[in-house]
């Protein structure tokens, strides 16, 4: 059986937007290495946080606000992405704004998602600026 394949746009912040077909089976992290699409990535496992994104639309659900649909109906990353382990680098409040670790989530919709270094600074605060 031909696992389910779905679109998953990569809307980066003051860059280009590139949709990636991604299967039910890999994440969105190996989508893109196999479509030479780069992403930031660092441990592979969900603990660092380095490739977070943060989910902006299921397909049919276009975002109202930051972290609500069209209908204000709260967008639920469950509904869009599954996750190989536990996302360690996320806290809860963080799942509940929609942020996604790209390197172990597979979708399970088609889906809209802000990535780069602007998404990760909104997670984590950088002691350096």
């Amino acid at each position: 059986m031909t696992p389910a394949r779905y679109d998953v746009t990569l809307d980066r912040v003051g860059g280009p937007t590139r949709t990636i077909e991604v299967d039910e089976d890999e994440t969105v992290l190996e989508a893109s290495r196999r479509s030479g699409v780069s992403l930031p990535y660092g441990c592979r496992t969900g603990a660092c946080g380095t490739c977070v994104g943060r989910l902006l639309a299921i397909e049919g659900a276009e975002s109202g606000d930051d972290t609500t649909d069209a209908d204000g109906t709260p967008i639920d990353v469950a509904e869009a992405f599954a996750y190989r382990r536990e996302p360690r680098a996320l806290k809860p409040r963080h799942r509940d704004d929609g942020y996604v670790l790209l390197c172990i989530a597979s979708p399970r919709a088609n889906s809209r998602v802000a990535v780069g270094s602007r998404v990760q600074s909104e997670l984590v605060d950088n002691p350096w600026k």
